[in-house]
């Protein structure tokens, strides 16, 4: 799972990566600081099941706090995106493609109005936020569109001559977009358009579709950044009635990584995602930091329940792309592995996923030799097409290992 961080020049990509990942890429207040993409580890929260089973956990591909998992998630912060990118303006083409991979998109918006469409600063309130969100969608799409159009002829006369599948000749053509045959099907049947007549589909159709399967196979979520600003606050408030088949959450990424840091140096408490936070070290800090931690407290903390970060990416994880958790163990009375790590692991996995493909996830020979699984819970045997839930703990039973 890999989810891009998108938006135009300055307006806070990079700083959200850094608070998400506590990365320390470079920032300015000038367009294209950022060049090459940016990757990034960040982490999304579960209510570990260490709790319900009166364990002291040892994790060892995440980390738990006070008994919340931290689940590790691959970030990618890529270069600005200018109009016309998909024509090759600014690093247009570069950006594009950095894209092809990302399952999801996190589309980051100066909420205050306060750039150009190039990411130029101008007057606080000069643009409206939606324009920035509009254009970026349109650029995608456009991107995808010159993809699919390069190919349309030879894939529809397959079609019509051979009455070849539609979707699996352009899942073939899209597979480096990450791209599959669900997603193609979805976006006909959204698009209310018939794939055995796409010879006859008009330019308007192959449009509406190509925006459609965007949608589907990119989806996007805004995260409304600077709102610690009244300006900002108006736009979002305004924006998130106007915009009902958007999710757009209230962030101020500067707001995160200042709590992260000064919880790293010890002078806060304060875990990812949390309403609050308790000051440590009075000593430690100055006055003006002491009014920027009262302000952020004010104006975002106690107003939108958190800065957003962490809530944007358990967005993105969670509901877009309806990911659950699940902990596999080898020993379902100790809840360990073969080491003796309580808990050691907690995987993210597609809803829907069986307990014979999530063996497979875990490794190719427990997939090819499953008998069954375990739950750790009802200590009952679940068969190769039982449906994992979210905080299933789990022992897979393979023929490798009797």
């Amino acid at each position: 799972m890999l989810i891009g961080i998108v938006g135009k020049p300055s307006a806070g990509k990079t700083t959200f990566i850094n608070a998400a990942c506590m990365t320390s890429y470079k920032t300015a207040d000038y367009p294209f600081t950022t060049i090459e993409p940016q990757p990034g580890v960040a982490y999304v929260r579960v209510d570990c099941v260490c709790k319900d089973f009166g364990v002291q956990d040892n994790p060892k591909n995440s980390i738990c706090i006070d008994g919340i998992r931290f689940v590790p998630i691959n970030l990618l912060d890529v270069a600005g995106l200018v109009p016309d990118a998909w024509k090759g303006r600014g690093r247009g083409n570069k950006f594009l493609d950095d894209l092809r991979r990302a399952d999801a998109l996190i589309h980051v918006v100066d909420f205050t109005g306060s750039l150009d469409a190039e990411g130029r600063p101008i007057e606080p309130g000069s643009r409206d936020p939606l324009e920035d969100i509009k254009f970026l969608e349109k650029e995608i799409t456009m991107w995808m569109l010159g993809i699919i159009k390069s190919d349309w002829r030879r894939i529809t006369g397959r079609v019509k001559s051979n009455r070849e599948d539609f979707s699996k000749l352009l899942e073939v053509r899209l597979s480096g977009l990450a791209i599959n045959r669900y997603h193609i099907k979805s976006a006909i049947n959204l698009a209310k358009l018939d794939d055995s007549k796409v010879a006859q589909w008009t330019e308007d159709d192959i449009y509406i579709f190509v925006d459609t399967l965007r949608k589907v196979s990119k989806p996007i979520i805004i995260a409304a950044n600077k709102i610690d600003s009244p300006i900002a606050q108006k736009n979002f408030e305004r924006l998130s009635r106007e915009l009902k088949d958007l999710t757009i959450i209230p962030t101020t990424a500067l707001g995160e990584y200042l709590l992260k840091t000064l919880a790293k140096k010890g002078q806060i408490r304060y875990i990812p995602g949390d309403n609050t936070f308790e000051i440590i070290d009075t000593q430690g800090l100055s006055e003006k930091i002491i009014q920027k931690l009262d302000l952020l407290k004010e104006k975002v903390l106690d107003k939108y329940g958190s800065t957003g970060v962490q809530k944007v990416l358990e967005e993105t994880v969670f509901n877009v792309l309806e990911m659950i958790c699940v902990f596999p163990v080898e020993d379902v009375n100790k809840l360990t592995d073969h080491h003796g790590n309580v808990l050691p692991d907690a995987f993210l996995i597609k809803k829907g996923t069986t307990a014979r493909e999530f063996a497979y996830k875990i490794h190719t020979s427990l997939g090819e030799t499953f008998i069954h699984a375990i739950d750790a819970r009802t200590k009952r045997r679940l068969s190769e097409n039982y449906i994992l839930q979210h905080r299933d703990v789990i022992k897979i039973v393979s023929a490798k290992g009797e």
